[in-house]
């Protein structure tokens, strides 16, 4: 009787074992999973899939860039070259880009309502230089830059997964995938992540697409803070995304603040800062109930500001053009107004890379090498004194700053800034890392600060008049809207 239980039970281990090996658990895949980065990808790698029982980490390289292009559009005549400021030699696996001035910020731009259109053009840039350089055959993934500001991230109903296994490799039959504008295209190296558009303050977060094989990316969402005219208005603010890679939270925060190198102009920008922090904010989704997300900026494990932040250099204006002759940085940089914020000011706490270049404003005009004003002053030119005004920071830990630096793309009286980091994201073992992602829009949900800008701009646009006199009883006038 013994010998006749135990048949069966070593008939049904056997049957068991091989079952299991042909299903191919997530840790089963481990060298699947690495043949498929490498074949797609040589220069993708340091994702290796250890056998540990909770969670490890894994580097994640991010590019951050901010620019300001005074208006302009990038297209017809106006074409502009985005190679030197991605610095495509050393490619990252996220890109966020932050422009300010998408639009010119007149009062008519800055009532009415959103037109997509520049939007639309600088993410067609973007994605083409993104894509092109690696041969692969690119169109627009997102014709429209989406509306709304929530995004979450599902999986892929099993009926449209087009995966085989094999034994020792991991093949993908390739298919069209459908915009939200229903146009198809072909799988690309980035693919857009989130975009938004506040009148000129634009952000673009275009991610590598093998991470959304490898990675968890959940909790996509995007708030925007107006804070300009009136306290209320667009023409300057910010727009933040958060978005979760694995068990890591990140934020990301493009800004244009108050301009002006006046004495009470840096209190304005300041109090800026402190308003998004307080009005930005993350509402919860259904989705959320399974595990807690960040709802504010400062509760994310990862966290980027960048923009032209307009502060400026505390110094006379022909000492400082000395100083940038000299190039000495160093010196410049103590009568720099943001330096005083990271020590004990409204960005206390705050991280910025050295800085090794020349300031960023203000150039006389777009294809120019000179600044603005000087002794002798030009007629019709502004006079100012050269600034950093466009500039990256983080806080968190796990983040280290590879390169800082400025592109010298003559498109705007601004020079790009970008920089590289690498940062450290926790990956949970029990996440099946063939789990295929794609984005579902989540219409109709606004963040309360979005909610109270509709409300001003309705009343804007229902009496403009009555509004832009009022405010210009309070001593500003509608010239002073495009001072920057």
């Amino acid at each position: 009787m013994d010998k006749k239980n135990k048949n069966p039970t070593r008939k049904r281990f056997r049957w068991w074992f091989p079952k299991k090996k042909k299903k191919a658990g997530p840790l089963d895949l481990t060298e699947d999973i690495q043949g498929v980065a490498e074949e797609e990808d040589n220069n993708f790698g340091g994702w290796s899939l250890e056998m540990d029982p909770c969670i490890s980490t894994r580097e994640l390289r991010v590019f951050v860039g901010t620019w300001n292009v005074a208006g302009r559009s990038p297209v017809g005549s106006l074409a502009v070259d985005l190679d030197d400021w991605l610095n495509l030699k050393d490619s990252a696996d996220i890109y966020v880009l932050g422009f300010q001035e998408i639009v010119p910020l007149k009062p008519r731009t800055i009532i009415a309502g959103e037109n997509l259109t520049e939007a639309a053009n600088w993410n067609q840039l973007i994605g083409k230089t993104l894509n092109d350089k690696y041969g692969c055959p690119w169109l627009t993934p997102m014709l429209n830059p989406i509306n709304s500001e929530d995004y979450n991230y599902s999986e892929i109903p099993e009926s449209t997964k087009k995966f085989s296994f094999k034994s020792r490799g991991f093949s993908r039959t390739r298919s069209q995938h459908v915009s939200q504008t229903g146009q198809q295209y072909r799988y690309t190296r980035y693919k857009l992540l989130a975009s938004k558009k506040m009148v000129g303050v634009f952000l673009s977060v275009w991610i590598r697409r093998e991470l959304l094989k490898i990675y968890s990316i959940s909790e996509v969402k995007i708030c925007s803070v107006a804070c300009g005219i009136m306290g209320r208005l667009g023409n300057k603010g910010s727009v933040s995304v958060s978005i979760t890679i694995g068990g890591t939270s990140f934020c990301f925060i493009v800004a244009h603040l108050a301009s002006g190198e006046k004495k009470g102009d840096e209190g304005k920008r300041n109090y800026q800062v402190a308003e998004i922090f307080r009005r930005t904010s993350f509402p919860r989704i259904p989705v959320d109930r399974k595990h807690p997300v960040p709802l504010t900026i400062l509760g994310h494990d990862r966290i980027f500001w960048f923009g032209d932040l307009n502060y400026r250099l505390c110094l006379d204006d022909n000492l400082a053009r000395q100083l940038i002759m000299k190039q000495d940085w160093k010196s410049l940089q103590k009568f720099d107004q943001l330096e005083k914020e990271l020590e004990g000011g409204v960005f206390q706490g705050w991280k910025e890379g050295s800085i090794k270049f020349p300031p960023t404003y203000k150039y006389a005009s777009a294809n120019s090498n000179r600044y603005s004003g000087g002794v002798p002053n030009r007629a019709g030119e502004k006079q100012r004194t050269p600034a950093w005004c466009d500039r990256i920071l983080w806080f968190g830990k796990g983040i280290e700053q590879l390169s800082y630096f400025r592109s010298e793309i003559k498109f705007s009286d601004h020079r790009p800034v970008s920089a590289l980091f690498s940062t450290q994201i926790e990956v949970f073992k029990h996440v099946d890392p063939r789990l295929v992602t794609q984005a579902i829009l989540i219409a109709g949900t606004q963040c309360k600060a979005e909610q109270e800008q509709a409300d001003d701009e309705a009343m804007l646009r229902s009496s403009p008049e009555r509004v832009l006199k009022d405010h210009q009883k309070s001593h500003t006038t509608t010239d002073q809207i495009d001072e920057r």
